[in-house]
């Protein structure tokens, strides 16, 4: 067994005679899966394992201003005559003392609002780098979705999507002013945006139809993981922000040096839509032998070229906008994501204008995150992907409109009853948040599926960069932040109703092979469109 571990990481080292040549048995990447090398066996497994531990990361990036950017929780007189002390929420009562008569009660270091004096005035920059970390993942996405199809692969875009997060998230513990660190935030959420898209395609990429929802689910158990674990970190540097920067940066470039690059292989569909057919039959080779099979001596792999070739020098992405149904189809899921990923990202960022202790309250919203990914696993396997989004998105948008009556004057602000309702809605948007990416991956060929998911983050990032700023407006209006939330999250899961239904649909390579096979279905009947029938997407 040790030697098939070794022998899955190991280069390429026979050749392989290139289909036409003799008495070849010619499949395509998803028939050598299913046939011969097993829809899911353990060196899937370990793939996918693997590379989902990557996730953590991601999470650590996007949530750690929680604590390094967290209102104090309270403020004490130095001398006599300053006032007393009070309590987060009372922090308008420090604005007219003189600066010296009063400090933190954790101490100027514990937060960037307790070191930059981020209140009264200036309350509204406490939102700059958040929202600034999320333009900059917005534009990291298309970047590393374009350099994962095209250059990179999607390996290495993960290698060096975690090499530059671990970077910049230590250069981030240095930063000297609230602008530097706005601008490394933004430098960080370029950097950590390759890990999601990327890793959510290589796990789904390694395995049979049968298994894409279930393993597309995979990572976002590491990225609950990974939330569950900030306040572990953040509370025993809960007195200096720049060490919880600073622990975090390690563990990227730990992961890259002893885990990425030794033991993770590079997409199969990829090499082969790239024309390195030889190197991804060795590497299905030891899936198989992994998984205790052997393929036929004489099987090759089908190109993408004998399925339908772009004309001309048309780049696939060029393609993609340029044809009718995967343009509409691309807008759709674009439109869908900006709603989620604003409701999704606007209820973490909000927890800490719950009257609870804030350590708590992280720990509560991060284990919120393990039943949905769980209760999304199971339904992914035998319900449509359609059906279960829209009525996550649907139960998300009514939770967060029902915690309105409980943010009325009657209700203290963080009640248990609103605490209740925003977990179920939080639980919700989760799971809507997690499918979204599964059906996204599998509404588009290999060629150009990394660009569709980073398109995706784009929008997903795009409605994150926003939600900092009615979070700010939602302490001073609740009702107006939830019902933005709600309204957006219902209208999202209208809009996914009339994308077709992929569920146990094969994984197309190129965008020409896709159209020709869906119309086949449809003719067939075996291509749902539903509630969309008739529209051409």
């Amino acid at each position: 067994m040790d030697e098939e571990r070794q022998s899955f990481v190991t280069e390429p080292s026979s050749k392989v005679v290139p289909c036409g040549t003799g008495n070849k048995l010619q499949l395509t990447v998803d028939e050598v899966v299913e046939e011969h090398v097993g829809s899911f066996g353990f060196s899937q497994l370990l793939q996918v394992f693997l590379v989902s531990i990557a996730w953590i990361f991601d999470s650590h990036s996007t949530l750690v201003t929680i604590f390094t950017d967290a209102q104090p929780d309270s403020w004490r007189c130095i001398e006599t005559n300053c006032g007393g002390g009070g309590r987060r929420g009372g922090t308008d009562s420090v604005c007219g003392l003189k600066p010296g008569t009063w400090e933190w009660s954790n101490g100027n270091a514990s937060s960037t609002i307790a070191e930059w004096g981020l209140v009264c005035d200036r309350r509204f920059l406490a939102a700059v780098p958040a929202s600034l970390y999320f333009l900059g993942s917005l534009i990291g996405s298309a970047v590393y979705g374009r350099l994962a199809d095209a250059f990179l692969g999607r390996k290495r875009a993960v290698l060096l999507s975690c090499i530059l997060t671990s970077a910049t998230t230590f250069l981030t513990s240095t930063s000297p002013n609230i602008w530097i660190y706005a601008v490394l935030r933004f430098a960080n959420g370029f950097s950590r945006s390759g890990i999601g898209i990327c890793c959510l395609v290589l796990s789904t990429e390694a395995v049979g139809r049968k298994w894409r929802g279930q393993v597309g689910q995979y990572g976002f158990f590491f990225f609950a993981a990974g939330f569950l674990s900030i306040p572990l970190i953040a509370y025993p540097t809960r007195t200096c922000w720049r060490n919880l920067y600073k622990i975090m940066s390690f563990l990227p470039l730990v992961y890259s040096i002893f885990i990425l690059v030794p033991f993770v292989s590079e997409s199969p569909r990829w090499l082969v839509v790239r024309g390195r057919s030889e190197e991804a039959l060795e590497i299905l080779k030891r899936y198989a032998r992994m998984n205790g099979r052997e393929l036929p001596q004489n099987i090759c792999i089908l190109e993408p070229s004998s399925m339908g070739k772009v004309p001309g020098n048309s780049s696939p992405i060029k393609k993609l906008w340029s044809t009718k149904w995967a343009m509409k189809r691309m807008a759709m899921v674009m439109l869908t994501g900006f709603g989620v990923g604003f409701v999704y990202y606007g209820i973490q960022l909000n927890v800490e204008n719950l009257d609870f202790n804030l350590y708590f309250t992280v720990a509560i919203n991060a284990m919120m995150e393990i039943p949905a990914v769980f209760i999304g696993s199971v339904l992914l396997s035998f319900t449509n992907r359609r059906l279960l989004f829209s009525c996550s998105a649907f139960l998300a948008g009514i939770s967060c409109i029902s915690c309105i009556f409980f943010s009325t004057r009657e209700h203290k602000k963080g009640s248990l009853p609103q605490l209740m309702v925003e977990a179920v809605g939080f639980m919700a948007a989760s799971t809507a948040f997690d499918v979204l990416y599964i059906y996204c991956v599998e509404l588009f060929p290999t060629n150009v599926r990394n660009f569709a998911v980073s398109m995706l983050r784009q929008a997903l990032m795009l409605g994150a960069s926003i939600s900092p700023l009615l979070v700010v407006l939602g302490r001073l209006s609740p009702s107006l932040s939830l019902l933005v939330f709600g309204v957006l999250s219902i209208i999202s899961g209208y809009f996914i109703l009339w994308l077709p239904e992929t569920k146990n649909c094969p994984l197309y390579e190129t965008l020409e092979q896709q159209e020709v096979e869906e119309q086949l279905d449809r003719v067939s009947g075996d291509y749902g469109m539903e509630l969309g029938q008739g529209v051409d997407l």
